[in-house]
Order: C-alpha cells, then structure tokens, then sequence
C-alpha cells in the first residue's frame, strides 16, 4: 500500500465531514489535504484509542520526532510520506504541525476549562491550527485568508464540543467553560450523569450562538480574492453550520446521543456550496 493509499483509507473510514470536502479538489491539492487530515487522525487517535496515558504522551513524542525527521527529508511513516512532498509547495509550516501535537497533549494534562479564553487556547491548537494549514493546501493569496481560516477552525471546534458533551464526558473530559457552567446552574455532575434539564439546555443555547457568532466572524474576514480557492473550507462550514441547527432544533438533547447529518445529506450540502461558487 502506497502512502496516499493509506491516508486515503484513514480519511474514508473516518466518516468526516471534512472528507466530503476532499472530493472536490484537483488531484494534488486532495492528495495534500488528504495527507494532512490522516496526520491529524493519528494524533487525535493517539489520545482517545490508549488508555495509558504514559504510553499516549510517548506516542505523541514519537510523533513529534516523526515531524521533525519528516521537515530534514526522512520521513518514515506512511502519513508523513505522503505529507512531506506538499510542505513546501503549500508553505505548511512544522510550527502548526507540532502546535497540533501540543493540543492532543493538552488533552492528557486537563479535562476542564474555568473559562473560554483557556477553551481558545485548546481550540487554537486542535482546530485552528489545522484550519491554517488547511487554507493554504487550498490556496492562499491574501493575508485575511488565514485570519479567516484560524476562525473558522474555532467554530468547528466549538460545534464539535456542543455535539460531543456526552460522549467527551463518558471520557472523563468536560470542554463547556465551568465559569459558564456555574452561570448557569449546570454542574459537573450533571453532565457526567447525563442530567438533562432547562438550565442545560440555556448553557448550550448560550454556547450555540457563540459558535454561530465565530462562523459569522470567520466568513466576515474572507478575502473575496480567495473565495473560490477556499470553497471546500466553506462547505464544511455549511455541513457543520447545518448539523449545530439540527443539534438546535433537537433541544440539544447531546447527553445521551450523538446527533449527525446522512453522508448524502453532507454529500449534497458540499455540492450545492460548490456550484455555488
């Protein structure tokens, strides 16, 4: 198996809605980004697959050897093979790659957040550092452009932690700001024990219309120059945009269950966010 192969079947087996992106892409820019989200698959997997926490942190120090090797020219795993060919052709920077690491560390030190500025913190390095180097595999001719992509990796991280509460808290890990939490009368307990309630719901409420501010924000800061270019950016931003509004719609009833859109339903949000240019 070729090392484009294996990142390939990494990406499709993960049922992403980052994947359905993927498709439409020229051939190089698919094989770069396919690349990078494989990378990001395998540290992601490095912390929630081991229980060991020792033996997670030596993987991730491993990983983190493996970039380093990969930036001097020696990669040897199939991921970072197929990733070194695109460094410099797209300007990927070791820095983004490493801070990506640092954030999966993040995971194995803290499971709680006492505000939204430490909660930034973790998504800058989980999200918006995937989100830059993602915008430029797609195509980056202005500054903003990147500004743009830092904000958007926030609002997907953000929706991924409102889809997510219960099944991060059977991990043992709450991402909801315990500020937040106390301002609404939810406390750890009741997210670990799956209590739903009205204040519950009020928290997530207050935390879905954060989420939808940052997509606003992010879309705001998108150069019309490199609109087209970052369109596959834009229709993960109409899958996820989608999936908060249905998580919305359901009284945000994530304790319990993980709400997802159909693959055709991400299939055809993708399209129509395509030919619409």
């Amino acid at each position: 198996m070729s090392p484009d192969d294996y990142c390939q079947q990494k990406a499709a087996r993960s049922g992403s809605s980052f994947y359905y992106s993927f498709l439409f892409l020229p051939k190089e820019r698919r094989r770069a980004i396919t690349a990078l989200y494989a990378f990001c698959r395998e540290v992601d997997d490095t912390v929630d697959d081991i229980a060991d926490s020792s033996i997670a942190r030596t993987k991730l120090h491993w990983w983190r050897q493996e970039i380093a090797a990969m930036l001097a020219g020696q990669p040897t795993h199939p991921v970072t093979r197929a990733l070194q060919p695109h460094l410099t052709i797209y300007d990927l920077k070791g820095e983004h790659l490493q801070a990506i690491i640092d954030g999966m560390e993040m995971d194995l030190d803290q499971t709680r957040y006492l505000d939204y500025a430490g909660l930034q913190k973790y998504c800058w390095h989980v999200a918006s550092a995937v989100g830059i180097l993602s915008a430029s595999i797609f195509g980056v001719t202005q500054p903003a452009t990147l500004a743009y992509a830092e904000k958007l990796g926030l609002a997907f991280q953000l929706t991924n932690i409102i889809r997510d509460v219960g099944e991060d808290s059977r991990k043992g890990r709450i991402y909801l700001p315990v500020n937040e939490m106390q301002q609404f009368n939810v406390t750890a307990a009741d997210i670990l024990n799956a209590r739903h309630s009205e204040n519950f719901e009020k928290l997530m409420r207050f935390q879905a219309e954060r989420a939808e501010r940052t997509y606003d924000e992010a879309m705001a800061l998108l150069p019309k120059a490199d609109h087209r270019a970052q369109r596959p950016g834009l229709m993960m931003a109409a899958i996820y945009r989608t999936l908060l509004a249905e998580i919305v719609s359901d009284g945000f009833h994530v304790l319990t269950q993980r709400i997802s859109l159909t693959p055709i339903r991400k299939l055809w949000l993708a399209w129509k966010t395509y030919v619409r240019g």
